[in-house]
């Protein structure tokens, strides 16, 4: 893999993996597109990159909540030694709980079904329906829930949600923060949710494929990437979502997924 191309997927993934419009979509679409995939030294350094690159993410998102993680660890420790409850404790066990079986289903259909699911005519049409899903949600439902007041039933049926992720161009952070919307929780709050609940989803995904990590120039400049445009992302939605609104990224899904269905008609 060159040094650009690691640049640029890097890049790609800090803005789409934490923006509700798929990094899974474009990180196999980009190479697609531009031909990338018919090189077969690519082809090898991607095997794992991809996985890299999610963890410059995750980077991001343990620095930039790096003392509401500290403040997590604390409450979910404290409630099961000194059973002291605190909001931040039971928010630590609403994630552990909600990551469960989220992230067992995704792995066993992301397992058998990665193939079928990474076609560019299977990303269109998610981009497309999440797209349509997501903007409706984000104008017909109240926001009235804040994060700190979130059941276990909202953070569990959010976590839940996290299993259609598997499928490129449903995007973790789109389909979460849609869950999330249509119960009724505000737009920052969506979003705050969702970075710290895709925490230990990558972490382990980062863990189980570190084998297939290529380590060079490359590989070290798409995480850098990924890790500094993530951090930029981070404080850009959670500051705009206080007044904005998901439209424009709905809309933006389903130009994308339009133009891909579009190249594919053309025989791309």
């Amino acid at each position: 893999m060159e040094i650009y191309q690691a640049l640029i997927l890097g890049v790609v993934q800090g803005l789409t993996e934490l923006l509700p419009i798929s990094s899974s979509a474009h990180l196999t679409i980009i190479p697609w597109l531009l031909g990338w995939q018919n090189n077969a030294a690519f082809v090898t350094d991607f095997a794992g990159f991809d996985v890299a690159l999610h963890f410059g993410t995750l980077l991001a998102i343990a620095l930039y909540f790096f003392k509401d993680w500290l403040q997590l660890l604390k409450g979910g420790f404290d409630q099961v030694i000194k059973k002291k409850k605190t909001t931040e404790g039971r928010m630590f066990w609403y994630i552990v709980l909600a990551t469960i079986p989220g992230g067992i289903i995704g792995f066993i259909l992301d397992k058998f079904l990665e193939d079928t699911l990474t076609k560019p005519i299977i990303i269109g049409i998610a981009l497309i329906v999440m797209g349509i899903i997501l903007y409706f949600a984000d104008k017909k439902c109240k926001s009235i829930i804040e994060y700190k007041d979130m059941t276990l039933k909202q953070t569990f049926l959010i976590g839940l949600s996290q299993a259609l992720a598997f499928i490129p161009g449903v995007s973790r952070s789109g389909i979460t923060m849609t869950t999330a919307r249509i119960m009724g929780v505000k737009r920052e709050s969506a979003a705050r949710y969702s970075f710290m609940l895709s925490a230990p989803i990558v972490l382990a995904a980062t863990i189980f494929k570190a084998k297939d990590f290529v380590f060079s120039v490359p590989f070290f400049i798409g995480i850098i990437a990924s890790f500094i445009v993530g951090i930029v992302v981070i404080k850009f939605l959670l500051n705009y979502l206080q007044k904005g609104s998901f439209k424009g990224f709905a809309i933006y899904r389903v130009i994308f997924g339009a133009i891909i269905l579009a190249c594919v008609i053309a025989g791309m």
